[in-house]
């Protein structure tokens, strides 16, 4: 039996993010955006919640293509305000499509939104030590950064607490339990 960190054992839908997703160092730029969007999503919300959503969200979101997203007209927000495959907040949704343009001109800037996001890691995982669960922090000094000029650059739902997750899930940082068989293989 494989030890894994206990936030995922709870349904098989969080266990196979746990085991194929979370903490992967991930350097693809329109995966990078989808867990930008959902992380917004979270807000106020469980992780549960988005993962039972996250196909709904792929077809809703036109499978995350940042160009479209970002040409969104009130026609496509009144649809996805309809959808109850999705999260039918109006803010979120409006934020969708703010940081989808505020993406694009990330990449004009930088090349890759990759080049931008993992310099607030200096381009590296970094790998945490937790025993339990409740020592991992909600936000750090790099997600207080990263939250700070995103802001800066006009995204919305970017506060340091979804930063951090964001940075959690794109394996920015690597916050498996030491205990867990997935500490190691991320890295």
């Amino acid at each position: 039996m494989k030890k894994r960190c206990k936030w995922c054992l709870d349904h098989p839908l969080m266990m196979d993010y746990h085991d194929r997703e979370w903490g992967v160092p991930l350097h693809d730029d329109k995966k990078l955006f989808e867990f930008m969007i959902l992380d917004a999503f979270q807000a106020g919300l469980s992780w549960m919640t988005i993962i039972k959503k996250r196909e709904n969200f792929r077809k809703a979101f036109d499978h995350f293509d940042y160009h479209k997203i970002a040409k969104y007209g009130q026609n496509k927000i009144n649809e996805l305000l309809e959808d109850t495959g999705i999260i039918r907040n109006k803010l979120k949704i409006h934020a969708s499509i703010t940081n989808a343009i505020s993406f694009i001109e990330i990449q004009k800037e930088f090349g890759t939104f990759d080049q931008y996001i993992w310099q607030f890691t200096k381009g590296k995982t970094i790998k945490n030590s937790w025993k339990e669960m409740d020592q991992i922090p909600a936000k750090t000094l790099e997600s207080d950064a990263m939250s700070a000029d995103l802001k800066k650059r006009g995204f919305k739902f970017v506060g340091s607490t979804i930063c951090y997750a964001f940075m959690q899930a794109a394996g920015m940082v690597n916050d498996h339990s030491r205990e867990c068989f997935r500490y190691d293989e991320v890295m």
